[in-house]
């Protein structure tokens, strides 16, 4: 068994979508990247990738590269699928945990595990999903961004 951690952090900003785990979530800001700035899918992609003992999710998906622009991040966790795939891993569980002032994303966390366990061809049961805030403290409690950490067990 091998676990990996995944870690990833955004900007809230005005004139963006916020998605998180594959899902829009009606607020007035979304999150700056250059893809849809999934921190919630970047650090489980970021979690898988460290798991089998491959690089970060930068490596393999650039923020330079026109390909990713604006893509769905969704799409990035199936590519990181096929690499476990090949080295003949599969996941056990996951487990995340958001970090947001704002909004409350409890509403969306069936759906959020619905677009994942759908993306790696896993069970939700496999999947957990939590959120916290940062109690007004810092970036993230000034309600100027958004970070999400993740562990995967892979088999």
């Amino acid at each position: 068994m091998r676990i990996g951690l995944g870690y990833d952090i955004h900007k809230l900003v005005k004139g963006r979508k916020l998605i998180l785990g594959g899902v829009t979530i009606p607020h007035n800001k979304g999150l700056l990247g250059h893809s849809d700035a999934d921190v919630l899918l970047h650090a489980l992609c970021d979690s898988i990738l460290g798991a089998a003992g491959l690089r970060d999710i930068g490596f393999y998906f650039s923020n330079k590269s026109p390909k990713w622009k604006n893509i769905s991040s969704l799409i990035l966790l199936a590519e990181c699928n096929k690499l476990i795939k090949k080295k003949k891993l599969k996941i056990g569980n996951i487990d995340i945990t958001v970090i947001l002032e704002e909004p409350k994303i409890s509403p969306y966390v069936d759906n959020m595990k619905i677009n994942i366990a759908k993306t790696l061809k896993i069970q939700t049961s496999q999947i957990s999903i939590k959120s916290t805030t940062s109690e007004g403290l810092g970036y993230i409690g000034k309600k100027q961004g958004c970070s999400a950490y993740c562990i995967c067990l892979l088999k």
